[in-house]
């Protein structure tokens, strides 16, 4: 059967994406720091879609081990869907470099490391399937929470490249741009409901993009015309502008 790697799989989003492609007839390879709060949903996902899904300890963070830790999977799949990312707090990272560093790194630097190496292998095997859950917020930068934007940006950046890289080895690379979506990062937040997706629909988008081999989706389609309206900001305007 089909395995598909889920890297952050205790975010809200990635239960919705493994529970989506375990009821599609995938198994899963359930990536995460912290392999104990995976259990419920492995368990879960065994017995509800009689997939087989395992459990294998991942840090974003610690570049050395990316290597490692692909190559040491029992099974490779055929395809990885990068999910892990940090909102962070943008004025503690302007005076805390801690904060802005995991927020770079998690959100860009560490998702780098890890897909450099997917791919790599894919390319070797001519197949295979990468999604990458960037942001809108990566379009154009805003006062509010510019350093998660620019790691995003950078994301974004990166994914089409690696598009344009591992189009000629048959692999796809699929670039998802939610906007506000309801998980457990955006619970102190008050967000418009119009705007905002549910996990669910952003694990929906995800699949479908994938089968389909999209290049970039937005999850819900409004998003890419509203981006296109603040791109177009001049900016001695856009500057004047609290966003």
């Amino acid at each position: 059967m089909p395995t598909v790697l889920i890297l952050g799989a205790t975010s809200d989003i990635a239960i919705a994406i493994a529970k989506k492609y375990a009821g599609k007839g995938y198994d899963l390879q359930l990536a995460s720091r912290n392999v104990e709060r995976l259990k419920p949903l492995q368990s879960d996902l065994s017995i509800r879609y009689n997939r087989e899904c395992s459990l294998h300890e991942f840090d974003a963070a610690n570049f050395a081990s990316h290597e490692s830790f692909f190559h040491a999977l029992p099974q490779k799949p055929e395809i990885a869907v990068c999910v892990f990312g940090y909102l962070g707090d943008n004025e503690t990272a302007r005076a805390n470099w801690s904060e802005a560093e995991k927020i770079i790194t998690t959100n860009y630097t560490g998702a780098v490391s890890i897909l450099n190496v997917i791919s790599n292998y894919f390319a070797a095997q001519k197949k295979g399937a990468i999604a990458g859950i960037s942001s809108v917020a990566g379009e154009r930068g805003r006062q509010s929470n510019y350093h998660y934007g620019s790691a995003k940006a950078g994301f974004t950046a990166y994914l089409s490249g690696l598009r344009n890289r591992m189009f000629h080895e048959n692999v796809h690379i699929v670039s998802v741009q939610p906007g506000f979506v309801y998980t457990r990062m955006t619970d102190n937040m008050k967000l418009p409901p119009l705007l905002t997706a549910t996990p669910d629909a952003v694990a929906n988008t995800v699949f479908n993009a994938v089968a389909k081999k999209k290049n970039v989706v937005y999850v819900k389609w409004f998003w890419r015309w509203i981006m296109l309206i603040i791109k177009s900001i001049p900016e001695f305007m856009f500057k004047k502008l609290k966003l």
